[in-house]
């Protein structure tokens, strides 16, 4: 999440008037995250989550997240449900920008996970994929494996300002991810971003997970392995295989992993590290003039790529 264009209460209260959901008592402005620009919306009837989509995110892909959403609520997955609007649509246009409002979530994000909390992560990944397996939509995943040198010619010419043997460590790890990365692994509808500040939690107990605007079809396992660089990496860097079990752990009691899908996980978890290295480094080095927003540290993914590219056996995150 994240601000990019500004908007008025004028602008809001006649937008409200699509809905609904009552008046508007308050907006205010969601600085984290990297990809829309978010605000917390307060009506005489209750909290919600007004989005405006920016040129980051294809207009054309919203039915598939909003579709996501509202299937995945549906199925007892608590996430954000889209507010439909009088006419019945959930998409309509604010500044400019395709918008949307969707339920607010109690609870908050973890700034120092435990194993408590990866473990009910690993739970909901899998409950997640099971309930999307009916999901009637598909939309073939933009930050797949096989996009990621297009992903790192946008910021090729200028990855040398962030470290000076960037390039050739990134150009060697995509070779290797080219000739090694797996296809023929189960396949769905992943979250694809459910890093600690896009699951909440009440009481040490997961209330929600929020933000699937990375959401797409590709690997089952490579989701997991994207928590696995999310959550099991302490502040210092150091990996924290108790966390990993308990991942693992809370993932097979609800959806049991493949022996093809375990094996893999070496490599899945090195492509997991090399996605957010480039998307960080591009985001990184682009910053719009003026955005609320803070860039995360395409470092911390450098360092997690080294980790990942020691490790040969699957046992050693399990």
């Amino acid at each position: 999440m994240a601000v990019y264009t500004t908007i008025t209460d004028a602008d809001v209260c006649a937008f409200l008037l699509q809905y609904d959901i009552g008046e508007l008592q308050s907006l205010k402005g969601i600085a984290e995250g990297i990809q829309n620009s978010n605000f917390l919306l307060s009506t005489s009837k209750g909290l919600y989550i007004l989005t405006l989509y920016e040129q980051m995110v294809e207009e054309k892909d919203l039915p598939f997240y909003l579709g996501l959403m509202e299937h995945l609520s549906s199925s007892g997955i608590n996430c954000p449900r889209p507010m439909k609007m009088k006419n019945g649509d959930i998409l309509s246009t604010l500044c400019k920008r395709p918008a949307a409002i969707v339920s607010f979530l109690n609870g908050v994000s973890v700034s120092k996970p435990q194993i408590t909390h990866t473990r009910q992560v690993g739970k909901i990944l899998a409950r997640m994929h099971l309930a999307a397996a009916d999901f009637s939509l598909a939309l073939e995943n933009p930050l797949r494996q096989a996009n990621w040198h297009e992903v790192y010619a946008k910021s090729q010419a200028r990855v040398m300002e962030i470290d000076k043997n960037l390039p050739q460590t990134i150009e060697r790890e995509l070779t290797f991810l080219a000739s090694n990365w797996l296809l023929d692994l189960p396949n769905g509808t992943i979250h694809a971003d459910l890093f600690p500040d896009n699951v909440f939690f009440l009481d040490g107990t997961l209330s929600g997970v929020i933000d699937f605007y990375f959401a797409a079809n590709d690997l089952l396992a490579f989701d997991l392995a994207i928590c696995i660089n999310a959550w099991c990496f302490e502040k210092d860097g150091s990996f924290n295989r108790q966390k990993s079990h308990a991942l693992f752990e809370g993932y097979q009691s609800v959806r049991n992993l493949s022996a093809a899908e375990i094996a893999a996980m070496p490599v899945l978890c090195r492509g997991a590290s090399m996605r957010f290295l480039l998307t960080r480094i591009y985001d990184w080095l682009n910053v719009p003039p003026g955005a609320m927003v803070t860039p995360h540290d395409p470092i911390e993914y450098l360092k997690r790529l080294q980790f990942h590219q020691t490790i040969t056996d699957a046992d050693d995150y399990q």
